[in-house]
């Protein structure tokens, strides 16, 4: 498949731009090669500057739940861009963007829009930190938070696919008070409690990882950080950038049954525009400046424009739930089939990854699987799942490569990173998802 106006325009951009990408995954480097470029986008389709077409399963990395160009989500942006691009004033979309949200989350009593993930939850550290009086955060290793300072601390997508589990320039003090446990353990929270009593302002938890791969909470485990937050008066703040109205109209307090206290959103809350939100409850938000002490403005803080698609997505959503059960029984449709090749799979609704792990050949492992015992399939099974970051680390990053390759000459796109999650949208028919099967067969076999 050749791409040559991609490469030249790849050649012009690392003039220009570091690394020619303006985000690092995008730059092809664990799969090898370089990166196509994208000319536009149509249901569950790209379309290349080289006149290829994709099926595409990263949908911008979550936010196009409904597909690429809903007709929808583009006509509500064409009717705010028509009256004006920004303000910096008020206006009435940003009052219904932040009561849509307080209907699908109720824990979300207060709201304040910002541009971004990373600013989202930035600024609810700085929230937590404010209501607390305490500085110390708690976050969990191969969770990521986005890319401020004090949180490129054992970090996951980006940082664990270049090997670099924390980034040059960020000042020791920054990440001083960043404490990192363990996924999916319990325990290692409560030590962290104990160790540093009354110091904890916040634990922050991706409630179902999605950046070293898709990691659901084990049994328990969220009600554990909800019970340990409250005995030691810390706050727990559910980062939701991914998994907001995507596991769901509730997120995931409806999908668990765990309530934080604070949470963050982006992606999907903002419909494919730059639109992230932070907020929970009311005496916590209550902190945030002109009501109290803790300072955060933007300029395109509730920018018109962005507003406008979030709102006609959360609509969409609301008005036909039967979404939901679309694209979660279409994810479990390929998570079959990801099994069947020999993978090792997790998926918390319509959100997968089929894990590479190093002590099975990918292109036997389906005729490895078939040929064991009971016994003997049920005990690797069980070594062989993926729950927490150590785990995912195992990863054969060499068999992914080989698959995304193949994956990507027959015409779908999945995230160029095994510590990524594939995001099914509603626009996946299931032609569409059976053929991606027939290729995941095809990798197997090796043609």
């Amino acid at each position: 498949m050749e791409n040559i106006r991609s490469e030249q325009l790849f050649n012009r951009a690392k003039q220009r731009i570091p690394g020619g990408v303006n985000s690092p995954v995008r730059a092809f480097g664990p799969v090898g090669g370089h990166p196509f470029f994208v000319e536009r986008a149509q249901g569950p389709w790209l379309f290349d500057v080289d006149g290829h077409r994709y099926l595409d399963y990263v949908c911008s990395w979550g936010p196009d739940i409904l597909g690429h160009a809903h007709p929808q989500v583009v006509a509500a942006v064409q009717r705010a861009c028509a009256g004006g691009l920004t303000f910096g004033a008020p206006t009435e979309g940003e009052v219904e963007l932040a009561e849509l949200i307080g209907i699908c989350v109720p824990d979300v009593e207060m709201v304040r829009l910002v541009s971004s993930g990373t600013e989202a939850v930035m600024s609810a550290m700085r929230v937590a930190r404010g209501f607390t009086g305490r500085e110390k955060i708690i976050k969990f290793a191969g969770n990521y938070h986005g890319h401020s300072d004090g949180l490129l601390v054992k970090a996951g997508s980006g940082l664990m696919t270049r090997s670099e589990p924390d980034s040059a320039g960020v000042p020791a003090g920054y990440a001083a008070d960043t404490l990192t446990a363990v996924y999916n353990d319990g325990e290692s929270v409560r030590a962290l409690l104990e160790e540093n009593y009354g110091q904890v302002a916040v634990v922050v938890v991706e409630p179902v990882a999605a950046n070293m791969g898709v990691v659901p909470p084990k049994k328990g485990f969220l009600e554990d950080l909800r019970r340990m937050t409250k005995e030691h008066g810390t706050l727990l703040l559910f980062d939701e950038v991914i998994t907001g109205f995507r596991l769901g109209l509730g997120g995931a307090s409806a999908y668990t049954g765990v309530h934080a206290d604070l949470y963050t959103f982006g992606k999907i809350v903002g419909g494919g525009m730059p639109l992230a939100a932070y907020g929970g409850r009311r005496d916590i938000m209550s902190c945030v400046a002109p009501l109290g002490a803790v300072y955060q403005a933007g300029t395109l803080s509730g920018n018109p424009v962005a507003v406008a698609a979030g709102i006609a997505t959360l609509k969409i959503l609301m008005d036909d739930t039967g979404i939901y059960e679309r694209i979660d029984r279409r994810a479990q449709t390929l998570s079959e089939a990801y099994r069947k090749a020999g993978l090792v799979v997790n998926r918390a609704g319509s959100l997968l990854s089929a894990f590479f792990v190093p002590s099975r050949d990918a292109h036997s492992a389906g005729a490895n699987v078939s040929g064991t015992g009971g016994g003997e399939q049920q005990r690797q099974k069980q070594e062989r799942q993926v729950e927490n970051y150590g785990d995912a680390c195992r990863c054969d990053r060499k068999a992914f490569a080989d698959y995304f390759n193949h994956m990507l000459a027959h015409g779908i796109y999945v995230a160029p990173s095994p510590f990524e999650a594939m995001f099914v949208s509603d626009a996946h028919s299931d032609e569409l998802i059976e053929k991606t099967c027939e290729a995941v067969a095809a990798w197997v076999r090796g043609g």
